[in-house]
């Protein structure tokens, strides 16, 4: 492979090698292997035998023991939890060896990742290994979360450097978006291209240009939020809970917020960053902030680095009831009772609606507050830090905006936080307090600018070079928010939005609380059927939220339940089968792009479509025997109907085929309340459809089912036919029925459990009737609405609902 072969795009890439298989190289091979590529997977040749290998007879000079480092990552990728591979089946797809036996398949590979220890003079040696035995062309990266680019690369020769650069993946490699890449003076920009478009295309990512210097930019710009935390809950006198209680959601960030993000990453990987910063730093004030902080060396000192150790700033013990959590007490270093925060200040946050209007809760408050003045002191200097760093670490601050959001989690990042707490007012109050403002951001004031970020017609600019600069879209990706600020929403209720994705194609968006059906939802889809209809080519259901559809109002059933109005709890479930049959027969296509969580009445509202296109991190379950019910919402039907169509196929479309294998497969998965763990994984747990598929990009999960919608349009669109649905009856009901029997006599399922499942196998089957026999659509309709109202009334069902929405947790009684 040449330079001039770089031009081709990022499907060039087929096989790729990866030098160490520890946490990231095993994280970053599998999810190569995700993209569909073939890995290679090399690690050091151990140097002694373990004590099960001196069983076995084993030598050293046994290919087993020789490959043991990488084969070992392979074999754990299909259990590891979180999972490695959207399909353990995939972990074929990658050949474990070692960097001695098997240096020559680096030769054969069109990327090789370098992921070993973060020590510059071992990855100069890897990287010397490296170019022996690659070949000419070949592109190679290192995996660093802030070592020098340019100084791995001293040694090799001008052709290796050129096609050299970073690639720096956040942990774990398969769930965290951001992927930073760096580029030395000798790196060719086509490699710098060919490795952004195989990073967002193939695998998913977003990619961020840093620069080269220390830590890049998420973890230069986290560090820093960290060592300010850390110091200033020491200054206010903050006790561990209450320096996380503040900095989590209330500033729109993860739960994990600091310390318990810290424990997580490790309390000496922090030092390690922190001392990459200060010895490589020129700036003697930067220097002083990028100090080791004395407790975090006090707590290292003494073992306590966080969960790997089982104690950092939190530890977990066993009590009577089960594990506790304990919080480090500043002041003795010794452990108590996780405590309890609550304050005005924090209400105020958790009662305001998204990142913004929480900071701003936070910080609108009393100023002479304990709580506002912590949040005020570490807001504060992580913005003036992060603007101080604009063309150092990056070049624009959009970048340093998405490399937190991407590789930190956070709502928002720093500029666009700015933006949301008043850019000018905070700069007064800044100065006001003695802050030195970097002098961009006066000058950007005094210019008459009021924000970092403003919307420019249908696009978001952002401030640069004393101007607005268009923002770098993601490749082919919708943004819903940015059509709603352009005035693209036709209609919108509590629950839910029609919204203008242009070329006559119309999205439903789902926007109640965690996007659960209610009848807000119900009625937007009923309104939106006739709307599209009559004015639009096509509907796409999609949306923005953090999931897709958590399942039906479970709260509002349990009412109706619990009081007994079962005419009201019969009129939900029909209105909800109505209006997916609606979707169902609409005259223009559907296509429904679902992304995480995708849950009972969540997957009832996707099953209508003619096309789901599915985002790999897709948890698609029909889930409802968990609090006690069944799918009724058309899932059951839609579930029959599967099975029938699977039967007929099987057979080569000769009528008769054998419906049982099929029926036991979707009843197991529905009777088990089992759910995807990747939008790959619903075709193992039966629920895809052969139209239906999976992309690598979530976020062009829409421009995607765009794309289907018209393409169906095209075709000559026909709504399908109402269809009689064969079933497998009374004999196939008894067959379900005694699989449940052997599992109730085993002790696997509790009698409630049992009940459920006899009256999941009897809908699916289609009831008391001759086996084989062709039914309507509504008669299975009835069938669901029927058991589904006979569940509602069992006490135990009604624990199991209370229960869940009481912990998000299932109860087994």
């Amino acid at each position: 492979m040449t330079i001039q072969a770089l031009q081709k795009s990022a499907s060039s890439i087929r096989r790729a090698a990866v030098i160490g298989s520890g946490v990231m190289g095993a994280g970053i091979a599998a999810h190569l292997a995700n993209a569909g590529m073939r890995v290679t997977l090399l690690d050091v040749v151990p140097q002694s035998l373990t004590a099960d290998e001196e069983r076995q007879g084993l030598t050293l000079a046994d290919a087993k023991v020789r490959n043991r480092l990488a084969a070992a990552a392979v074999a754990k990728m299909g259990k590891s939890q979180p999972a490695q591979l959207y399909d353990s089946s995939w972990a074929a797809r990658i050949t474990p060896g070692n960097l001695t036996d098997h240096l020559d398949a680096l030769g054969e590979a069109d990327w090789i990742v370098e992921a070993v220890v973060e020590r510059l003079d071992i990855k100069q040696q890897v990287l010397a290994v490296i170019e022996s035995a690659r070949s000419p062309g070949s592109i190679v990266s290192t995996n660093t979360s802030g070592l020098s680019a340019a100084s791995m690369a001293e040694g090799r020769s001008e052709e290796f450097r050129r096609h050299f650069g970073v690639t720096h993946f956040f942990n774990p490699p398969r769930y965290m978006k951001l992927v930073e890449i760096v580029a030395t003076a000798d790196t060719s920009p086509e490699v710098v291209r060919l490795l952004t478009e195989v990073c967002e295309k193939r695998l998913g990512k977003g990619v961020v240009l840093a620069k080269d210097t220390p830590n890049f930019i998420a973890n230069r710009i986290g560090t820093y939020g960290m060592l300010v935390t850390l110091a200033d809950m020491l200054a206010f006198g903050l006790t561990v809970e209450e320096a996380d209680a503040l900095t989590g959601p209330t500033m729109g960030r993860p739960k994990t917020a600091t310390l318990r993000m810290l424990d997580i990453v490790g309390l000496d990987t922090l030092l390690h960053v922190v001392d990459n910063v200060r010895e490589r730093s020129s700036d003697s004030a930067e220097q002083a902030v990028f100090a080791r902080p004395a407790l975090l060396e006090q707590l290292v000192a003494a073992g306590r680095l966080g969960e790997k150790t089982g104690a950092g700033f939190y530890r977990k013990i066993k009590g009577k009831n089960g594990s506790e959590i304990e919080s480090l007490r500043l002041d003795t270093l010794e452990y108590g009772p996780k405590r309890p925060v609550s304050s005005p200040v924090i209400d105020a946050s958790k009662t305001a609606k998204g990142a913004a209007g929480k900071v701003k809760a936070l910080l609108g408050s009393d100023p002479r507050d304990r709580y506002a003045k912590f949040a005020w002191s570490t807001i504060k200097k992580t913005l003036l830090y992060a603007a101080g760093q604009v063309g150092i670490i990056a070049d624009s601050l959009s970048d340093i905006d998405r490399a937190m959001r991407w590789g930190f989690n956070w709502e928002l990042g720093p500029f666009e936080l700015w933006d949301a707490i008043g850019l000018r007012n905070s700069v007064q109050r800044m100065q006001k307090e003695g802050d030195r403002v970097p002098e961009w951001v006066l000058s950007w004031l005094e210019a008459g600018n009021e924000s970092f970020y403003r919307m420019q017609g249908d696009e978001r600019v952002y401030a640069a070079s004393g101007a607005y600069q268009a923002e770098s879209a993601e490749p082919d990706t919708i943004s819903l928010a940015a059509l709603k600020a352009a005035g693209k929403t036709v209609f919108s209720t509590s629950g839910a939005s029609l919204i203008d994705l242009g070329d006559e194609v119309a999205l439903l968006e789902f926007h109640s609380p965690n996007n659960a059906i209610g009848g807000d939802i119900l009625a937007a889809i009923t309104r939106s059927s006739k709307e599209v209809s009559q004015n639009w080519r096509g509907l796409v259901l999609a949306n923005d939220g953090r999931h897709f559809c958590v399942g039906a109002n479970l709260m509002l059933l349990l009412m109706e339940a619990q009081s007994g109005d079962w005419d009201e709890v019969e009129e939900i479930i029909r209105f909800f089968q109505g209006s997916m049959l609606q979707l169902k027969r609409l005259d223009r296509p559907v296509v429904a792009a679902p992304h995480r969580m995708t849950l009972g009445g969540g997957v009832e509202a996707c099953l209508p479509a003619d096309q789901i296109i599915y985002s790999p991190e897709t948890y698609f379950g029909l889930v409802e025997t968990g609090v006690g019910l069944i799918p009724a919402g058309g899932g059951c039907k839609e579930a029959a109907a599967m099975a029938a169509h699977r039967a007929l196929a099987a057979s080569s479309g000769k009528p008769g085929g054998d419906l049982q294998p099929h029926l036991n497969t979707l009843f197991e998965t529905i009777a088990l309340a089992k759910a995807s763990t990747s939008g790959f994984e619903v075709s193992r747990i039966g629920l895809m459809r052969p139209q239906d598929r999976v992309i690598m990009r979530q976020e062009a999960r829409i421009a995607e089912a765009k794309r289907a919608v018209l393409a169906l349009d095209r075709a000559g669109y026909s709504p399908p036919a109402e269809e009689r649905i064969r079933v497998a009856g009374r004999e196939g009901g008894a067959v379900l029925k005694v699989a449940v029997q052997a599992m109730r006599l085993s002790g696997h399922i509790s009698k409630h459990d049992a009940l459920i499942a006899g009256k999941l196998g009897s809908v699916l089957a289609g009831g008391d009737i001759q086996p084989g026999a062709e039914v309507s659509e509504q008669y299975l309709l009835d069938l669901e609405c029927e058991a589904f109202l006979s569940l509602c009334g069992e006490r135990k069902t009604q624990e199991r609902m209370s229960h869940m929405l009481a912990t998000g947790k299932p109860l087994r009684n």
